[in-house]
């Protein structure tokens, strides 16, 4: 019997053992189809103050906070999987430690076998500057009058002349900030192995114990089908933009080796990469595709192909077939969108942008659920 429907029988067992409660009179029942508001001021109040602190918490133990955040959303795309191996009676420590391989052994791969590539485009960039600047000499009187009119306009606000102020910068040389970075990132994916594992072999356990503490059917009900509908949406986001982004890799390698700019891997990575950022993701690929054909391409107008094709990729796949594939489980306002895109990155990162848009679908399929926070689900509806 799957977890979800063992689940359920449990909520109706421990709701069949209780004894029934008078009914309440049919005037007195509430209309479900409305979205209650919060009358009173003091729980506006209260409910963002503990917004603002849950917040501030996140910002301060980043460190600790953002792998576990990140080991959850992995569990979600990887609780499938691992119901596949419970029909199959594999053990579930073994499933996850298979899972968790499998992901990070293909990463790690995939890093290591790009790692020739990149260096080698490292290496071409400092030589490529001279030429970069040639060739985009068009530009230099532009930005030469907006600069220009910055420092007028500065003057103007200042109203005299700049003082030069002597500014002693101190802090550790760059091999140290590289050490300190490196362990920052050794420890955060160690926590997230750790947590993505025992989270994967617990399974149900914390819904189920929720589910045994809940005083009545209905709370127990809507536990397992918030829990479930969270796994379903989520794990299906991030299947299919996992799909697209495939296919929006294969498109722009195809398009690099047409161009004749080489490493088509490489930039078909890049490209698969930077589309799990939502709108500055594919802002930055316009721009690295760009210097890539002004450096590989002698040519000017076709020096400017690559940008553009990847741009035509960009626009099929993120304004017509991924809306129509995810138009039924997500319409998320799409200014919520960049908005808490800006904020995560704020938070916490490129990390914060990708898990920017997953977050905001958990909170809007929690609101839809719960009575009280009803109008805040509809006010996030696309």
């Amino acid at each position: 019997m799957p977890a979800i429907a063992k689940l359920k029988l449990l909520a109706s067992r421990k709701a069949a053992d209780r004894p029934l409660a008078a009914a309440p009179p049919a005037s007195a029942a509430p209309d479900e189809d409305d979205m209650p508001i919060p009358s009173d001021i003091k729980t506006v109040f209260l409910g963002g103050l503990f917004l603002l602190a849950m917040l501030a918490a996140c910002y301060v133990a980043s460190e600790i906070v953002l792998p576990i955040v990140l080991a959850f959303v992995l569990s979600l795309v990887l609780q499938p999987a691992m119901r596949v191996f419970e029909r199959i009676r594999l053990p579930r420590g073994i499933a996850a430690m298979l899972l968790i391989l499998v992901l990070f052994g293909t990463l790690g791969g995939l890093g290591t076998a790009l790692s020739g590539p990149a260096a080698n485009w490292a290496q071409k960039l400092p030589t490529g500057i001279p030429k970069l600047q040639e060739r985009l000499s068009f530009l230099s009187r532009p930005i030469g009058a907006l600069q220009k009119f910055a420092e007028q306009a500065q003057g103007l606000t200042q109203g005299g002349e700049l003082k030069a102020v002597p500014v002693a910068v101190q802090g550790s040389g760059l091999s140290d900030q590289l050490l300190s970075g490196t362990r920052s990132f050794a420890s955060g994916l160690l926590e997230t192995v750790l947590v993505l594992f025992f989270l994967l072999v617990s399974g149900d356990t914390f819904l189920r114990r929720l589910v045994e503490i809940l005083p009545r059917f209905k709370n127990k009900r809507q536990a397992v089908d918030i829990s479930q509908q969270i796994e379903s949406d989520v794990s299906v986001y991030l299947f299919t933009i996992t799909i697209m982004n495939v296919a929006v890799g294969v498109a722009t390698g195809a398009v690099m080796a047409f161009c004749g700019v080489g490493d088509p891997i490489l930039w078909g990575t890049v490209a698969f990469l930077l589309n799990y950022i939502p709108i500055l993701g594919p802002m930055i690929g316009v721009v690295v595709f760009l210097l890539a054909g002004l450096l590989s391409i002698d040519l000017l107008w076709l020096a400017f192909l690559p940008a553009g094709l990847y741009l035509l990729i960009h626009l099929v796949e993120g304004e017509t077939v991924t809306p129509m594939l995810l138009a039924r489980r997500f319409t998320i306002n799409p200014v919520l969108v960049i908005l808490s895109l800006v904020f995560w990155y704020w938070m916490w990162g490129v990390p914060g942008a990708v898990l920017s848009t997953p977050m905001l679908a958990i909170t809007k399929i929690i609101c839809d659920r719960i009575r009280p926070l009803m109008a805040f689900g509809h006010f996030m509806e696309g």
